[in-house]
């Protein structure tokens, strides 16, 4: 095990969009925290402007996290620049921060691998769908990575203890009815 497998796993909180969300994660204490920033196609989907208004309340230990697909780089770096999030997760065509990767086969983590990004993210594909991917497809992996997809009470420590991620990213398992749930 390396050293920074050791190291306490992190965790993020993605899909945030209320101030009760930000009661409830200031709470709770994730290291990251997520706002699907200007994706309308998302039921999570939250404007800039909104995301500055949250992170305001936000726990300053907590990393705030924009989350983009395909999104100008311009409103990326102002949202970065401006302090309203501290990293960027791109999961359009784009190459920097934080890369999601829908993993199906071995060959999508090979792929992910050869990303420049300072992180990547291997999620089952749908993005909230609360649905884990073939776990068994990861290898030994050298980089920080954040896993995703399906990760809840049942399956989380499991996860933690076998694959070893640098970060967990958690988002439909700690809602009820679509909305972030402070008992979860």
């Amino acid at each position: 095990m390396t050293r920074e497998q050791q190291q306490r796993t992190k965790i993020k909180i993605c899909g945030l969009k209320r101030p009760e969300d930000i009661t409830y994660v200031n709470e709770a204490k994730p290291d990251y925290c997520g706002f699907i920033i200007e994706f309308p196609k998302s039921s999570r989907n939250v404007t800039g402007a909104l995301v500055r208004e949250l992170t305001a309340k936000l726990n300053p230990d907590i990393i705030p996290v924009g989350v983009f697909v395909n999104a100008a780089l311009e409103r990326v770096e102002e949202l970065l620049l401006d302090g309203t999030i501290h990293i960027a997760q791109l999961h359009g065509q784009e190459d920097e921060v934080i890369k999601a990767f829908s993993v199906k086969t071995a060959q999508d983590i090979e792929n992910a691998m050869k990303s420049p990004a300072d992180y990547i993210l291997l999620d089952q594909g749908g993005g909230g769908t609360g649905q884990t991917f073939d776990w068994s497809l990861i290898p030994e992996i050298d980089r920080p990575f954040f896993l995703a997809g399906g990760l809840g009470v049942e399956n989380l420590e499991t996860a933690v203890r076998t694959i070893h991620p640098y970060a967990v990213d958690l988002s439909s398992s700690v809602e009820t009815d679509g909305m972030k749930d402070r008992d979860k």
